[in-house]
């Protein structure tokens, strides 16, 4: 679903992450607008947070073509990527991933599925890197209706030592690069 001429574009995906009060879900917004190459980060993260949107849209704009993105997208562009309730200190790398996701969903039109979540930090080459707190992302994204979760493959071990309370709820999917999770959370 292009936006209209003028209008700003928006992309939502839902990222499962840990905190202090155990695992949540975290929904990663992210706007379109004119502008001149910004990129704004608001939603109270941290510096580890704020590199992994950095991270993401490098490798997007590295490989925009590749992922059915104009290569001069950002020429005229500010993206603003925002984490909501800013008054939560958030960061940590484990939302790397879905920030990515979010800013191809933005940038293609392709919206997110609302049941799948994800987790994974993500490499400059697109490469998914393990994160910890699965146990407890993986609940919530049961507490919270997710039908399918996008883990990182090396987090596999992790999920075999879990009851079939924490994981028959879900489709788990593992990936090693950001390729490999796009099908899956984009429609």
């Amino acid at each position: 679903q292009e936006a209209a001429e003028g209008e700003d574009k928006t992309g939502v995906v839902t990222s499962l992450v840990w905190t202090q009060f155990g695992g949540q879900i975290m929904f990663i917004e992210a706007l379109a607008m004119r502008g001149h190459t910004n990129l704004i980060l608001t939603g109270s993260l941290g510096e580890v947070l704020r590199e992994s949107a950095q991270t993401a849209l490098s490798y997007i704009r590295s490989n925009a073509e590749a992922l059915g993105i104009a290569p001069d997208f950002y020429d005229h562009s500010d993206i603003h990527i925002h984490l909501p309730a800013g008054a939560v200190s958030k960061d940590g790398p484990s939302a790397g991933l879905a920030i990515a996701i979010t800013l191809i969903s933005l940038l293609t039109g392709r919206p997110a599925h609302r049941t799948v979540a994800i987790t994974g930090e993500m490499t400059l080459t697109g490469q998914v890197l393990p994160v910890g707190g699965i146990r407890d992302k993986l609940l919530a994204g049961i507490r919270t209706g997710c039908l399918k979760v996008v883990l990182p493959a090396k987090n596999q071990e992790d999920v075999v030592s879990l009851s079939d309370d924490v994981v028959g709820h879900l489709e788990l999917v593992y990936v090693d690069s950001l390729d490999e999770a796009i099908p899956h959370l984009l429609s």
